[in-house]
């Protein structure tokens, strides 16, 4: 069945009604390289995939919102009022989109009205790909056609980040919600977070398959060592500002730094710093090598990629490491690395196509062995950013 007819008796089961609905979508993202640079004003190199998070949504009458999820059917329906929109641990999920909302309230848009919502997401949550920024987004996306707010994708992305910054509480860059509201089929993006100026740049991997493989490790520490991330870091910039004029470890190069280590006397800081900046020029290398169709050559700077994750970031783990090094082994994998925040979740793995079962095969196995635990494995493709899709008639 196809699955807007789904969503469809879903929504009529949970609501008991199917009028005036409509359905948005948002993808989850993977980042190929540039992990942990997006807050230090870096570049990274993330697509849109084609997977992520349904919301399908009526408009009510009243001033009352009720959220359902088929991802968290335990919670059941969540219902709130327009006049009340402060966070509520009580409401779990429901706090992303509820920040949302209140970027669009701040920036002048009246919610006159609620809506009854249902959302489903087809991502593994917390698997590092993504999921609260594919939620924000396809809020943010339903809440400009619904109330005709005229926002731009970019300031959807920007609310979705604030949201999760100030109202959820993690301090995340701009990249997973920029890579949500605005991937483009078959192509990734070379994003300037410091600027947040952006190309596309074709995915030509014909020959090959991007395959994501989903640790089943949650990732416990990863909110609280991202944010002990980011102010070793933070650390680092001021004490390189001590002499550099600079505003982000993202405007320095791997030489720069290495003439003013001097600068930072802790090992572990220093360390932090070389992984945000090698890792910046490591994305730019990358970049350039698929634009000339070195497809190898890149898959060797993913590799690289995850040995400074793993040895200057330290946030990688047991598992993490495991599924690498499993893929690593295989003849038909050309790059792999760990993506997203860390301590858990996912790594992404460029595999030649006519191998890609026995890839799978053989790295789920190999992870199991030593780690007792079950990888999940999709098999992706690059694909268009957040949009409407249009119920049939």
């Amino acid at each position: 069945m196809d699955l807007r007819n789904i969503l469809t008796e879903k929504f009529n089961q949970i609501y008991k009604y199917e009028s005036n609905l409509r359905l948005f979508f948002a993808p989850g993202r993977v980042n190929l390289i540039g992990e942990h640079t997006d807050y230090n004003g870096g570049y990274v190199f993330p697509c849109a995939l084609d997977i992520g998070t349904y919301l399908l949504v009526s408009p009510r009458t009243d001033k009352v919102c009720r959220f359902y999820s088929d991802n968290f059917v335990d919670s059941g329906i969540i219902e709130l009022t327009l006049e009340d929109l402060a966070f509520n641990r009580q409401h779990n999920w429901v706090n992303y989109p509820k920040g949302v909302m209140l970027q669009f309230i701040e920036h002048g848009t009246s919610l006159n009205h609620g809506f009854d919502a249902l959302f489903y997401g087809n991502l593994p949550n917390g698997a590092g790909l993504s999921s609260s920024a594919s939620i924000e987004v396809v809020t943010g996306l339903m809440l400009n056609h619904l109330y005709h707010a005229e926002i731009t994708p970019l300031q959807i992305a920007l609310f979705g980040q604030a949201a999760e910054n100030k109202y959820i509480g993690v301090n995340c860059g701009i990249m997973d919600q920029f890579a949500s509201i605005m991937g483009k089929q078959n192509q990734a993006i070379l994003l300037d977070c410091n600027t947040l100026k952006y190309e596309y740049t074709p995915l030509n991997i014909e020959n090959y398959k991007l395959i994501i493989a989903n640790s089943n490790k949650q990732r416990g520490l990863a909110d609280s060592k991202y944010n002990e991330r980011l102010i070793e870091c933070q650390t680092a910039l001021k004490l390189l500002q001590q002499k550099l004029d600079i505003n982000s470890l993202g405007e320095i190069n791997n030489e720069t730094l290495e003439n003013n280590k001097n600068l930072i006397p802790d090992l572990i800081i220093y360390n932090r710093a070389k992984h945000a900046v090698s890792e910046n020029q490591r994305t730019l290398i990358a970049v350039d090598k698929l634009k000339s169709n070195h497809i190898s050559e890149f898959g060797e700077l993913m590799n690289e990629s995850h040995l400074s994750l793993q040895r200057l970031y330290e946030v990688t783990g047991n598992e993490l490491d495991t599924l690498v090094s499993s893929a690593w082994k295989h003849p038909g994998c050309i790059g792999a690395r760990m993506t997203g925040a860390g301590f858990g979740g996912c790594t992404v793995n460029l595999v030649k196509k006519e191998q890609v079962d026995d890839f799978i095969d053989w790295v789920k196995k190999s992870y199991h062995k030593v780690t007792n635990l079950n990888a999940d494995f999709y098999i992706v493709s690059p694909s268009d950013g957040a949009h409407e899709i249009f119920l049939k008639k």
